[in-house]
Order: C-alpha cells, then structure tokens, then sequence
C-alpha cells in the first residue's frame, strides 16, 4: 500500500506528465481533498485552479488536471478540508498589533497579578514613562480584593508601585480603562472634574476617584497619553504603526484570516492603510469603517470612498459608531436596570441625535451605517433610526448592529423585515455568559440575549467575528463557540441558539462579504472570484464537538498566494 506521502508524490508526477491541455495553465492546483466552496450550485468539489489572484476552475481531479502546467505549483490536501478565505466580520486591526507591543492582562486572574506586572515594567522604565497594558476583567479574575467600587479595586495598590510612571490599563473590552494617580495628574482629572457626557469617572463612597473610568471618561487620560507622545518623530511614529501591522497581519494570516472588517478607525488610519495598500505591505484584504463625528464625516468623508484599492487590498465604503458601551463594564445601555447595579441603566455614550445626523451623512454619500449596539435600549434606539431611514429609500442599504447582543424579544424579527445585518461574535457568548446572568437576570439572559439562531430563523442576515483584540482572533475558537456555546466547565449557555456548523461557516464567509458588498469577489470559492483560501486540519462540518477545537490552520492563500504555511 502506497504512504501517504508515496501516493502525493505519484499523483503530481501524473499530472504534470499529463501537461496543461486548456488554453489558459494554472499558477496554483489544490487538488486531492475536500473543498467546501459555500456556492450552492456546486457546494462541493475536488480541487481547484488559480489564476494569478483568481479562482479559475473548481471541479473533479480529472477536470482540475487539465489546467496544470509545468510552472504550476501544486499543493496536495491529501483528503483535507479547503474553504474560502476567511473573514473576520468585525475587529480592531491596528488594536491587534499593538496589544502585542504593551502588557497582555488578558489571561490575568486576580488584580494583584496585575499590580506584580506593572511593578516588574516599572523596573526596566523611566521615570515619567507611560506603561500600558490591556486586557482585565474583573468577572474573569479568581477573587476581588477588598474595598471594591463597584466590583473592582481601587488605584491605590497600583499607583503604590508606580508613583512615577503614569498608567494606564484598558479593559479587555476597550469601554474601560484603569488609571494609577500618576495617569490621572497627568490627564488632570480630580475629584471635582465632572463626568463627560456618556462616559463616567468613578468615585467612592467619599467621593474620591478609583481609578476606573468608563466609556468616554478614557478620553482624559488618552488625551493625556498621546500629548506624552508628541515628543516623537514622524518616521519614529510611523516606524511604530508599520510594526503594530504587521503584527496584526501575521496574527491574522495564521488564524486562517485573509480579509478583515475594522472596525472603526480615523481618517489619518485610512491614510496609513492607502499607503501600505499602495506599497504592496497590506498583505490582508481590509474593509475599513470610518469613525468620526459628524462633524468632521461632513468635511471630509466624500473623498475617502475607496472600493477595491490597490488590487482589493483596501476598501473603504462605511461609517462605524457606538450608541453605548459594554455589558462587562455595565456601559451597555439597557430598558430596565441591571440586575447588579439597580442604580443604573447603562451609558447612551453618543446622543440619538449624533447617530440621526451620522445616518443622513451616510445616506447621502452611500455609505453603509455600522452602529455599535449591545443592550437592549441601544438596539431598539438603533433600529428604531434604520426603520426611518430604509422606510425613504430605495437604496441597498445593509446597515448593520455591531454585536446585537441583548435585545428585547419584540425586536428580534425586526432585523429580518427591516433588512438590518446582525453583526455577531460568537465567543463572546461563551466568554460572557458565566456573568450575563449577574447583569441582566435569568428571565432577561434568556429571552434576549445573543439569540442568533431566532435571528436566523426570522430572516436576518447574520455575519461573525471575534472582535479582536477583545478576543483572541481564533476563528476555530469562536466557530465552537458558536456551534456549541460551551462553557468551559463543559456547560452550555441557552444551547438552542447555537448555529449549525454550515450556518457557522455561511456566517464567517459569504456573509461576512455580503456584509461588505463583496460577495460577488469573495466568501465562497467561484470561478472568476479572488482565490482566498484557507485549509484547515480537520472537517470540522464533520467531526466530533470536541475534536473541533484542535482543529490546525494548515495554509492561508491569498490572491492565490500562500502567506502562510504551518510548519511540520
């Protein structure tokens, strides 16, 4: 019986023997596996042909063959599972490559852990240096000190150990941030400084700061941070945003990622990308949404509308805001209290008004309107603005709700009849849920919230992502996560709102690109589309649950090219 590696070995020989017998040869053959395509008049096939950046044949072996040349290159799957490129849906992309140049709090346990890594960064700092880090959660940590506000600690073990480094620490979800007092001189913030509008500077029971500051309070203290840096050259700068992409673009190709929704960048962002585009250094497909004010969208929006630059490299074409802020840091903007906190609703971190004056900008320059929206007052708010706005108009809209995750039920089929997209992260459910509970009670946790599979079956389109660096952008991770919604003590949160595995796998490629207006150059594997591939270890339509999870990214193949390759 022939090895593996033998019949791999004979079957390529056959084929270039047999030579290119159609006009146009390949420059790369997958063949010998199974591949998945998410085109369902041909959901599945036995090997493909390229075409420089192109898909140009999918078919059997035998009609594959005709197209291999002596200048094609060739990978053998030897039975294993090809899909199309996939996408991440909704993430932070600059934020990816710069959580790996700061302190990573993310896998963390307790506050005092996180006091012991900013005391050893203060060993190799100067005095007056900034120290950063991101990734804690309070509902995530082993045990909570003592004298908690609001169940988390308070500054003055942190600023005990940095008296002369100002720091500052985001939450694992961004919609929080931690401050010692060096951070909060620095960003001259006082007791008596009051709360900005949609954002809170946290105070004790005597009326002093914590430390803590939620949703738009972070903007003292960056505004502070970035003045710090301005003592920085333009080619020091830059030198520091090429490297934070090029982190954040091998993290992705190494998960699988060949295209990515960021999710909300400035203008200056944009131009940085339309560089790298340019240039030929983005090697993973963007599409980008503009985050501004109304204001500053107005003056300048018109003329950064970009669909396809530099070889579908970059494209830019909508506009992301956030109407609240996050359930973990109970920033989420909610109907009722939450269930934790009676005192508060949650934070309405951009007026209605802002978003109605945003949504006429984005209109009128056919823009797609990608509003963050986590509770259920914020996600009523926001459909209640698309109703408006689609009930005018003609235009294919496909506005969508980023992260939709606890609405009240009467507004469920509202996605579906209105046409909004419902823009999930799946292993936000499964990182979420041992404390939704505590936020929302058990009756609200159940009838509302990350209810994907009611929004399926009513019609909405619902695309996936992980949100990174929120979460780790492990498309294998979150694909168990939403096919299973298991805990990690093995329990399973509302299990009835899992995806199925195809579902799953529709969510994270052609959705994602119809998310984007892309679905006719990506998300499924076509003639004629860009040959975005990714090829994993194991069929994970088909495997065991548990064997899902150690499921290996094998190739990632962008326009045709492999930009990653696991090593063996």
């Amino acid at each position: 019986m022939l090895t593996s590696l033998k019949r791999q070995f004979v079957l390529i020989s056959v084929l270039l023997l047999l030579g290119c017998s159609n006009e146009q040869s390949a420059t790369l053959a997958i063949i010998n596996g199974k591949i998945v395509t998410m085109n369902p008049s041909q959901p599945e096939a036995e090997a493909l042909a390229v075409s420089d950046n192109t898909i140009l044949a999918v078919g059997s072996i035998q009609e594959i063959e005709t197209y291999i040349g002596t200048q094609t290159k060739i990978i053998d799957l030897d039975g294993k599972l090809a899909i199309p490129g996939l996408i991440e849906g909704h993430g932070h992309f600059l934020s990816i490559g710069e959580a790996k140049m700061i302190l990573d709090l993310s896998q963390t346990q307790s506050w005092e852990s996180i006091v012991a890594m900013v005391d050893s960064a203060v060993t190799v700092s100067d005095p007056g240096e900034w120290i950063t880090g991101r990734g804690w959660h309070q509902e995530k940590w082993d045990s909570i000190p003592p004298n908690t506000v609001e169940g988390v600690p308070t500054h003055h073990s942190l600023s005990a150990v940095s008296p002369d480094n100002p720091v500052f620490l985001r939450h694992a979800s961004g919609h929080a941030a931690f401050a010692n007092q060096s951070a909060m001189n620095a960003a001259g913030i006082s007791p008596e400084t009051p709360n900005p509008p949609g954002g809170e500077l946290i105070r004790d029971l005597r009326g002093e700061l914590t430390g803590l500051l939620r949703e738009t309070a972070e903007n003292y203290v960056e505004a502070a941070l970035e003045k710090s840096r301005e003592s920085m050259s333009e080619e020091e700068l830059d030198q520091e945003h090429r490297m934070m992409a090029h982190l954040a673009a091998q993290e992705a190709l190494s998960h699988g990622i060949t295209s990515f929704h960021d999710a909300g960048v400035g203008f200056s962002t944009v131009d940085f990308y339309k560089q790298l585009a340019d240039e030929g250094n983005l090697p993973v497909r963007l599409y980008v949404m503009v985050r501004e004010n109304s204001a500053s969208l107005s003056e300048k929006l018109a003329s950064y509308r970009f669909i396809g630059f530099g070889d579908h490299h970059l494209t830019v074409r909508s506009i992301k805001r956030s109407i609240d802020g996050a359930l973990g840091s109970h920033g989420a903007w909610l109907l009722e209290p939450y269930t934790d906190m009676p005192s508060s609703r949650g934070l309405e971190t951009v007026s209605v008004e802002e978003i109605k004056a945003t949504a006429e900008i984005a209109k009128s320059l056919d823009f797609q309107f990608n509003i963050h929206a986590i509770g259920d007052q914020a996600n009523r708010a926001v459909l209640d603005i698309y109703e408006s706005f689609y009930s005018q108009t003609d235009q294919d809209l496909r506005w969508r709700i980023e992260h939709a995750q606890h609405l009240h039920p009467d507004d469920l089929p509202r996605f579906g009849s209105l046409g909004v997209i419902a823009s999930i992260q799946g292993i936000h459910a499964t990182s979420d849920a041992p404390w939704v509970y505590r936020r929302l009670g058990e009756k609200r946790a159940q009838s509302g919230a990350y209810r994907w599979q009611t929004l399926w079956q009513t019609g909405a389109l619902v695309n996936n992502g992980t949100d990174a660096p929120v979460e780790s952008i492990d498309p294998i991770a979150n694909f168990h996560a939403t096919v299973t919604r298991m805990l990690a003590d093995s329990s399973l949160f509302y299990p009835e709102e899992r995806l199925s595995r195809l579902q799953a796998l529709q969510s994270y490629t052609i959705n994602n690109a119809y998310a984007a207006f892309e679905e006719d150059i990506k998300g499924s594997l076509e003639t004629g589309k860009l040959a975005d591939i990714t090829v994993l270890s194991k069929d994970i339509l088909t495997i065991d649950e548990d064997e899902i999870i150690s499921t290996e990214i094998l190739y990632t193949i962008v326009g045709g090219n492999v930009l990653y390759q696991k090593e063996h």
